[in-house]
C-alpha cells in the first residue's frame, strides 16, 4: 500500500531538515537543509567529534585570534558537515550565514563567499550549495545581490507575506516559510489547536504564498518548512518543496491513510505587482505582531546556538 511519504514524492521534492547524515542516508531526500540548532545538535553526537577536531585544528592554523578562531571553525564544521550531505543528496545542501549577521547586507555578502569558498576547499562545487539567510530586509537585499552574481540562496525564518513578496522581487532562488511555529504563535494567543491541517494558520500561510507566487509567474522556490505535524506536510502536498525532520519523515513512511489534498497552479497568470520599497517592506512586516515576533525570536535562537557551538570548540 502506498505510503504517505511515497505519494508526497510523486508531487513535492522531499528535503532532509537534519545534519544527521545517516538519516538522510536512510531516507534518501532530494535536498537536505540544516540550521545552527541542527548542527549544535550534531556536535553533541560522538560520529561528528571527528569534523570537530578537524575545523577547530584549521581554524587555529589559520588564525590566532581568538574570535577568528572560533568563527572560522564554526564555518568549517557546517562545511564539513554539509560535504558529506552533499556527497549523498542529488540536489543542493543549504548551509546558513551566522544568525547574528542577519541586519548587515555587506557581512551576509561576505559570509556567503567564505562559506563557499571552504565548499571549494572540500571539493564541494557551488551548484550544489544554497546559501541560508534569515528573510530579514539586510538579508533580502543581500541575497539580491548574491543571486545576481549566480550564488543561489535559501531566505528563511520567513512568516509574512511582506517577506515572501520581497523575497520574489529579490528574486532570490527559494523560500523557506515556516509552518509550525505559526501555528506556535497563535496556540500560545488564544487559538485552540486545529483538528484539521487546512485551518493550521501556519498551512494557510504557505498555501497563500505558494498561490500568490504561481498566480504572478514568480520563479522562485516555495520550501514549507517547520512542521509540527505530518497533517501540516500532507496538506501541502504539490507544495514546489517540503524540508521534514528525520521524526516526521518516519511517520510519514508508516501513514497509508492519509486525507487527498493537493495544491495546484494557477493557469491565469497577473501581473506582477510593483516592487515593495523599504518602508513599505518594514511596515507591512510590522504590522504582523507574529511574524515580527517569530522572525525575532527565531534569529536569537539562532545566534544562541551558534554561541553554544563556539563554546564546544572553546572546551577542545
Amino acid at each position: 500500500m502506498t505510503s504517505a511519504l511515497d505519494r508526497l514524492k510523486q508531487h513535492s521534492s522531499i528535503v532532509a531538515d537534519t545534519g544527521d547524515i545517516e538519516a538522510i542516508r536512510k531516507h534518501q531526500p532530494e535536498d537536505a537543509t540544516t540550521n545552527p540548532s541542527l548542527l549544535l545538535k550534531a556536535s553533541e553526537m560522538p560520529a561528528y567529534q571527528a569534523y570537530l577536531q578537524k575545523a577547530w585544528d584549521y581554524a587555529k592554523s589559520a588564525h590566532t585570534d581568538m574570535d577568528k578562531q572560533l568563527e572560522l571553525a564554526c564555518d568549517y564544521f557546517a562545511v564539513l558537515i554539509g560535504k558529506e550531505i552533499a556527497d549523498i543528496v542529488p540536489g543542493y545542501i543549504s548551509t546558513e550565514v551566522d544568525a547574528r549577521l542577519s541586519f548587515d547586507t555587506q557581512a551576509t555578502i561576505d559570509k556567503a563567499k567564505s562559506l563557499l569558498s571552504l565548499y571549494r576547499k572540500e571539493g564541494v562545487s557551488q551548484d550544489k550549495i544554497l546559501i541560508k539567510i534569515a528573510s530579514t530586509w539586510e538579508g533580502i537585499k543581500a541575497a539580491e545581490q548574491l543571486e545576481k552574481e549566480g550564488i543561489k540562496c535559501n531566505l528563511t525564518l520567513l512568516f509574512s507575506q511582506a517577506q515572501a513578496r520581497a523575497c520574489a522581487d529579490a528574486n532570490v532562488f527559494l523560500i523557506s516559510p515556516f509552518v509550525g511555529r505559526i501555528l506556535d504563535w497563535h496556540v500560545a494567543n488564544g487559538l485552540e489547536k486545529p483538528t484539521d491541517p487546512l485551518a493550521d494558520p501556519g498551512v494557510q500561510s504557505v498555501r497563500s504564498i505558494y498561490e500568490f507566487y504561481k498566480r504572478h509567474g514568480y520563479k522562485t522556490v516555495v520550501m514549507g518548512a517547520s512542521f509540527r505535524n505530518t497533517g501540516e506536510i500532507i496538506a501541502l502536498t504539490g507544495c514546489d518543496k517540503l524540508t521534514i525532520s528525520p521524526a516526521l519523515l518516519e511517520e510519514l513512511g508508516e501513514l497509508t491513510d492519509a486525507p487527498d489534498y493537493l495544491l495546484e497552479s494557477n493557469d491565469d497568470l497577473e501581473a506582477k505587482p510593483a516592487p515593495l520599497s523599504e518602508a513599505q517592506f518594514r511596515w507591512l512586516h510590522n504590522e504582523d505582531a507574529m511574524a515580527t515576533e517569530k522572525l525575532a525570536e527565531g534569529i536569537r535562537a539562532f545566534a544562541q546556538a551558534q554561541e553554544e557551538l563556539e563554546t564546544r570548540f572553546k572546551a577542545l
